[in-house]
């Protein structure tokens, strides 16, 4: 076996070249187009196939470091900060407590039917949970501090069982969310409003009516180092307090204070919040860190994969369809905002909230802004799922 590691530089210069390749072929099949599948999926899926025919054929395995992925997601949740309002914040009150009311019941329905696949598939329940909320709401950082658990209850390849479903499911989620919003966008003739600018990214119809220069883009990195640098900070203490939070949570919560704060404080001062400036430097971090993510996917880890695993993902994926067809789109509102959010809580529920982001970004390219989902979602992605989602894995496990 031939090994050829890619370090932080070519990493990210691949990823660039794997973009661009996702952007051309969405151009050139205006299915992928119709359907809002973001470009970073396309090309980072082909990107991870041609490594798995590499691996397979001539046994040869590319493997990245990703240290680069992981300062991308600190400046994507950061940006999400800096552009929230606290008029938002309010407004978004009643739909965030309904969101998270739907995200519990759904952990809880995640792991009933992962255990029901498990059943019929004659596997110990115990997979089930790990093809349940451990893996696919709860991601690969979920899987991995579980799996000595699973581990310990008998299942011996629980990591190599919850890693391959979580990296099956982060496909799945990139792939359901855009046709779903496409289909409920269509049905009730739904559309954002146009007084709204667009959080992340600029719309694929929107005028250029705002010049961006290198001033304005560096004041915005200057914003964001600056927030960063306070977060990182809070991170220490909250971890000093004996509260374990990502430092992209922290950050995010940084964001949010000090865009409705210094506006207020300071007047006189060009704050990036809602710029176009901002939204392009959150839609470069988000591009990027999704197309790391999907090309060092290593698919030869799951070709072996037993029938089993196959059947609960798939009965997962129906699951969530129609959980968001049924009850998510209705009890939102039936709205354009809850068509996004729909589109979000596909790449959320199978996925990670960087996939739900890029599945909401993507739609709203095309539709129109909708800038209160990316406020309800993250929230609920970052702070609650994963203290709730630890308590049901845990209740799943002994069932």
């Amino acid at each position: 076996m031939t090994t050829f590691l890619a370090d932080n530089f070519i990493t990210f210069t691949l990823s660039i070249i794997v973009f661009f390749i996702g952007l051309y072929i969405n151009k050139k099949i205006p299915l992928l187009r119709k359907f809002n599948i973001p470009e970073p999926v396309t090309g980072g899926l082909i990107a991870s196939l041609i490594s798995l025919f590499l691996y397979l054929s001539i046994d040869f395995e590319i493997s990245f470091q990703l240290g680069v992925r992981d300062i991308l997601l600190v400046y994507f949740f950061t940006g999400i900060g800096l552009n929230a309002k606290l008029s938002d914040l309010i407004k978004g009150g009643k739909p965030l407590l309904i969101m998270l009311g739907l995200t519990i019941s759904y952990i809880i329905i995640q792991n009933v039917v992962g255990i029901s696949g498990a059943m019929i598939s004659g596997v110990p329940s115990q997979v089930g949970v790990l093809a349940g909320s451990a893996s696919l709401i709860g991601g690969h950082g979920t899987t991995i501090a579980w799996a000595p658990e699973v581990a310990s209850m008998g299942v011996d390849n629980a990591l190599e069982i919850g890693v391959a479903s979580a990296t099956l499911g982060l496909i799945l989620a990139s792939l359901i969310g855009g046709p779903v919003a496409h289909i409920l966008i269509k049905r009730y003739r739904l559309s954002g409003t146009s007084g709204d600018s667009l959080i992340i990214g600029i719309s694929f119809k929107e005028e250029k009516t705002e010049t961006i220069d290198h001033v304005n883009l560096m004041s915005v990195f200057l914003a964001l180092h600056i927030t960063i640098i306070i977060g990182w900070f809070g991170n220490l203490i909250a971890t000093e307090l004996g509260l374990k939070l990502p430092l992209f949570v922290t950050c995010l919560l940084t964001g949010i204070i000090l865009s409705n704060l210094i506006p207020s404080v300071l007047p006189k001062l060009k704050w990036p919040a809602r710029t176009k400036g901002l939204a392009i430097i959150s839609d470069f971090s988000l591009n990027l860190f999704l197309t790391m993510s999907l090309m060092s996917m290593q698919l030869w880890t799951i070709t072996n994969l037993a029938g089993s695993l196959l059947l609960i993902l798939l009965m997962q994926t129906l699951a969530a369809i129609l959980f968001i067809l049924f009850i998510l789109f209705p009890l939102m509102g039936r709205n354009y905002q809850a068509a996004v959010l729909s589109a979000g809580f596909g790449g959320f529920a199978l996925g990670a909230t960087p996939t739900a982001i890029a599945n909401m970004t993507a739609v709203t390219k095309s539709y129109g802004a909708a800038p209160l989902a990316f406020i309800i979602l993250p929230l609920v992605a970052a702070f609650f799922v994963d203290i709730i989602n630890s308590f049901v894995i845990g209740y799943a496990l002994t069932f």
